[in-house]
């Protein structure tokens, strides 16, 4: 794959019929010269088992975004194309199909071949060529605009068939100056307007009960509608708006960001938008490949959250409202996913953005009556487990970033920690398990065969009893160490234990975390296999060997579970050599999330991230290294496999950007990174406040990963940790590598 990319990358497009390369989609260069060039948003679009990756098109954190719509990059026919997806992987609105066949009833059904080496995939620009139809489609973005381009044989009739994706009420209307506008219901009750125009007169019609029809307007279920052009046509734009708010708002969109600009001046603008935004990180030496595979991740940490502000107002799915706004209204983020890495890499590359997604936290707590953990345009959406919104909040505040309500952003965690309920994807009051947890200091879990007995557990996603437990003694340790911060110190005094609640299910003749039930009798399991799908009556997604790491707020405290730092780094070693004791088949069978194996290590799964980084907490960093370097090299590849799980819209990239640039956060809400092995000889990130900081690894390359010793602002530095204040500060860490370990660096 990475030669066919290359080939396409390095060498000058060939013009084909009808399809005309422009200055803003290709560059006709020997080799890369910028960031963005080594770029490929194709890496990872085949998954594993699950979720691909897509080859996103849109402005960084705006909400305009496009993707064609096939199973995978392995599948040589598109379905049809967006005019944007309103959420990551939770659906799009508005499909698009060029044809050169009579419209019928069929032709919204028929899938459209490509050829993958014509296909090019840019975070700003997308192209493909249609190989039965011989159409050429090209598409850029804006923030809550998109252009299409479509060039056609000549001397063929041509039609643009429109389409919708949702069950609920739509509509197509076609009026006087090629100005379509549309409407189509997202998630049951948000309307979603469109008002776009086409450069070329054409001949409308619409689909009215099941028939064709030369009406120029339509409405109801299903809306289909479509406009052929003559066969003199070479070439049809069409150029829109996309608005949350109104159909007015959406003609205002499109006026005031799109109507005077061409296709080419558009993508140039997205080019530009990203060049900043990947040249604020600069890396010297690696290979090729990672560093594509690097600014590939970075590009990814930019596709959520999005801005859905339109002109000073935001509609809100918390209270089905509209709102005026000085600043703007963040959506789609999901924290399970992002708080461990993605929001913290945030605060060191654009804080001010953070700060206004966490205002929009506040907003959304404001409005609904809980601080959300899984925003999206339709509100809080009930997904896997945790309060881990509140772990972003203190890592920020703990990091400088004030631009947002704390107090009020408080207020909402210590509402999630003492009024709602902890099961998984549910929203809402507490039950009679969040009793039990604030009472005894664990969730209680069934024993096996035993019959769910409360209605408000999830029937698929049961109680994952572990998987709450130690989550919400992250979270709630959270909430005591804000609340210190904030002097609010009868709350730190109340919620100060509950971070050590994870110690209530700590079975120490296991020498794992099980699962106990509402009287506090053991449940004896194999922590490899039980639990049903996924693990999901005591765990979540992983087993009980992924779950015996998830203490990140107290990683002494586990080290002295196990009986000290010897016997942690040998527990370390034995979860990477562990076997399955079972084909992969059948574990995959029952763990289809734990992807990416090294032993019973899974890489591709958020709560392994921070896993390899543990050695560096009890006397072994040599072994940080060279875990993170072999993971990078064997699952993080620059092919259309180098995802090793659900990438999770910046979640997975984010463990990526980190553990390439050589250093990590472990611990979010603790303003401190820890150290790795840098892939590249010098990283030099350019900090908004004006400053740099860099990371120089003397001599660094895929076989000298080993840190022999290592300076901060020219000073011994002999722990493998700095500072994000040190950070933040422009300080420069300077690493000296070798081929073997220095056992003895970095142990203090």
């Amino acid at each position: 794959m990475w030669k066919l990319c290359s080939l396409l990358l390095l060498t000058p497009f060939v013009s084909l019929p009808g399809y005309a390369a422009t200055a803003a989609g290709h560059d006709s260069v020997p080799g890369p010269k910028q960031s963005i060039d080594l770029i490929d948003p194709t890496i990872g679009n085949v998954g594993q088992l699950l979720e691909p990756t897509r080859p996103t098109v849109q402005l960084p954190n705006q909400l305009i975004r496009f993707t064609p719509q096939r199973k995978d990059f392995m599948d040589d026919q598109i379905d049809n194309f967006p005019l944007t997806i309103v959420s990551h992987r939770l659906g799009q609105v508005f499909a698009l199909k060029p044809t050169l066949q009579t419209p019928s009833k069929q032709a919204w059904q028929a899938r459209m071949a490509y050829d993958h080496n014509l296909e090019v995939n840019k975070p700003w620009y997308y192209a493909t060529w249609l190989l039965d139809d011989e159409i050429n489609v090209e598409f850029t973005a804006g923030r809550k605009t998109g252009y299409y381009r479509f060039r056609f044989p000549q001397n063929k009739s041509k039609s643009l068939l429109l389409d919708v994706y949702n069950d609920g009420a739509s509509a197509f209307q076609f009026l006087p100056g090629n100005v379509l506008t549309g409407m189509e219901t997202y998630n049951g009750d948000i309307r979603i307007y469109l008002y776009g125009v086409f450069s070329e007169t054409g001949t409308p019609g619409v689909v009215e009960q099941d028939q064709l029809t030369n009406h120029t307007s339509v409405s109801g279920k299903g809306s289909k509608a479509w406009i052929t052009f003559p066969a003199a046509t070479k070439e049809v734009t069409f150029k829109y708006g996309i608005s949350y708010i109104s159909a007015e708002q959406a003609k205002k969109n499109y006026e005031t960001e799109i109507s005077k600009k061409d296709f080419d001046a558009v993508a140039a603008n997205g080019k530009k938008a990203w060049s900043e935004v990947m040249s604020q990180v600069q890396v010297k030496g690696g290979t090729l490949a990672q560093q594509r595979s690097f600014y590939t991740a970075l590009y990814r940490c930019y596709e959520r959250a999005v801005d859905i502000t339109e002109d000073g107002q935001y509609y809100s799915g918390f209270d089905k409202q509209v709102h005026r706004d000085s600043r703007p209204f963040y959506v789609d983020d999901w924290s399970w996913d992002t708080y461990l890495a993605l929001h913290p890499l945030r605060m060191i590359l654009n804080p001010a953005r953070e700060e206004d997604m966490l205002e929009s936290y506040v907003h959304m707590y404001k409005q609904s009556g809980w601080m959300p953990t899984f925003p999206v345009l339709f509100g809080d959406h009930a997904c896997m487990n945790g309060f881990h919104s509140s772990v972003v909040m203190l890592d920020a505040w703990r990091k400088g970033l004030k631009r947002f309500d704390i107090e009020k952003a408080y207020e909402g965690m210590r509402k999630n920690a003492t009024e709602a309920t902890m099961l998984p994807w549910r929203n809402g009051p507490k039950t009679v398990l969040d009793d039990v947890y604030r009472e005894k200091g664990y969730f209680p879990a069934l024993h096996k065969g035993e019959k769910e007995t409360v209605p408000e557990v999830h029937s698929f996603e049961k109680r994952q009893a572990v998987a709450v437990t130690l989550g919400g003694a992250y979270d709630d340790w959270a909430v005591a160490e804000l609340a210190g911060d904030l002097r609010k110190t009868g709350d730190q005094r109340l919620f100060a234990p509950r971070a050590k609640n994870y110690k209530n299910l700590w079975n120490a003749d296991k020498g794992f975390f099980l699962p106990k039930d509402d009287t506090g009798e053991w449940i004896d399991i194999n922590v490899k296999y039980d639990g049903g799908l996924g693990g999901r009556d005591y765990y979540d997604e992983n087993n009980g060997w992924t779950y015996l790491w998830q203490v990140q707020q107290d990683i002494p405290g586990l080290i002295g579970l196990m009986g000290g730092k010897q016997t942690f780094v040998n527990r370390l070693d034995q979860l990477f050599r562990e076997p399955l004791d079972m084909s992969r088949y059948t574990f995959w069978n029952k763990f289809p999330d734990a992807t990416g194996l090294v032993g019973q290590y899974s890489m591709g799964n958020e709560p392994s991230f921070h896993i390899p980084y543990l050695y560096n907490y009890a006397g072994a960093p040599w072994k940080t290294q060279q875990r993170i370097r072999f993971l990078l090299d064997a699952w993080f590849k620059d092919n259309i496999f180098g995802i090793p799980g659900d990438e999770d819209g910046g979640g997975m990239s984010a463990f990526v950007v980190f553990s390439s640039m050589g250093f990590y956060p472990v611990t979010p809400g603790i303003p401190e990174y820890t150290i790795g092995s840098p892939v590249f000889e010098k990283v030099s990130i350019a900090l908004p406040n004006k400053k740099q900081f860099t990371v120089i690894a003397h001599n660094s390359s895929v076989v000298n990963k080993y840190i022999q010793q290592a300076k901060f602002n020219g000073q011994p530095l002999n722990k493998p940790t700095f500072t994000h204040q040190q950070l933040v500060d422009g300080g420069t860490l300077e690493l000296f590598m070798g081929p073997k370990p220095n056992k003895s660096w970095g142990v203090q």
